[in-house]
């Protein structure tokens, strides 16, 4: 049976500052246990975006109708420092697999500046084999685990700049700003084959979401402590949004589904309220007939 949320429950976002050794799924259900217990009914929570277990950093969680923007704030460009160690490769491709290989060479700071452009830009990427990518109705690490081998079609991503930030031992630190989607450790691997060598990732912090930065990220501890506190206004994750404000008729109709015109063009999203500022959710232009609707 489908588990609703309470009419009570919170609408906006947590910029929550995920420890390691804790998964994408289980902060959320910490954020959405806090609240609910305040609440007195089901909050309505999901994650903008996986953070691995052994990464730290900025995770998104959505609040009530927010989740609805999942598809819309998702794929934001995201920010991150990454650590690969080189010479030494894991089954996962990062500091929670077994070792396979741990002879290989490991470069100089000047190679690895020569191949980093290489993949800047939108780039071919094979997501890692222990990945959640689904393949013929089940998650790649499931076969993984099982000692089956499939076959992962490469995707294009979108990494918008690649900078080597320190260079010590067989570790390398890079600052990556990259698409939705696209997977660090397979980075790790690619630059790696591009240099004749191996390497896996071995930390990673995501220091940026969209408009949310780790500066302002709250730890699960202060969060617990005071949570209202930490709830944040829907528009704090919607730069460039415009907002429109509706009647008192029009909002009605709107929330039954009626749609009602708008001035935005066709394809344009806004933030949408009632009179008093109230948000109803985030409305899309559409063409109905001659004219521009939108809906929520």
């Amino acid at each position: 049976m489908a588990r609703h949320s309470s009419p009570d429950s919170l609408t906006g976002f947590v910029n929550l500052n995920k420890p390691t050794d804790m998964t994408s799924s289980d902060a959320v259900c910490i954020v959405r246990g806090v609240l609910s217990r305040r609440i007195g009914g089901r909050q309505k929570t999901g994650h903008l975006g996986t953070l691995d277990p052994l990464a730290r950093g900025v995770l998104p969680i959505a609040l009530g109708k927010a989740t609805a923007l999942f598809e819309l704030l998702a794929f934001k460009r995201k920010r991150y420092t990454a650590r690969f160690t080189f010479g030494k490769t894991t089954d996962t491709l990062d500091a929670g697999g077994a070792f396979l290989d741990e002879k290989g060479r490991v470069p100089d700071a000047e190679e690895m500046q020569e191949v980093l452009a290489r993949f800047i830009g939108d780039i071919e990427q094979t997501p890692p084999a222990y990945s959640a990518k689904s393949v013929g109705g089940r998650r790649a690490y499931s076969y993984a685990r099982s000692g089956e081998t499939v076959e992962l079609a490469p995707k294009t991503v979108s990494v918008y700049s690649l900078s080597l930030t320190q260079a010590e031992g067989d570790t390398f630190t890079f600052d990556i700003e990259c698409g939705g989607g696209t997977y660090i450790r397979s980075l790790a691997r690619d630059i790696a084959d591009a240099l004749g060598t191996c390497a896996y990732m071995s930390a990673l912090t995501r220091t940026r979401s969209g408009a949310f930065r780790i500066e302002d990220a709250v730890t699960v501890e202060q969060f617990k402590a005071s949570p209202e506190t930490y709830v944040l206004p829907v528009e704090t994750a919607l730069e460039g949004i415009q907002t429109v404000f509706l009647t008192s008729d029009e909002a009605r109709r709107i929330l039954n589904g009626v749609p009602v015109e708008t001035s935005l063009n066709k394809g344009e999203r806004a933030i949408v309220k009632d009179p008093s500022g109230a948000l109803l959710g985030i409305g899309t232009a559409s063409a109905r007939g001659t004219r521009l609707t939108i809906r929520l």
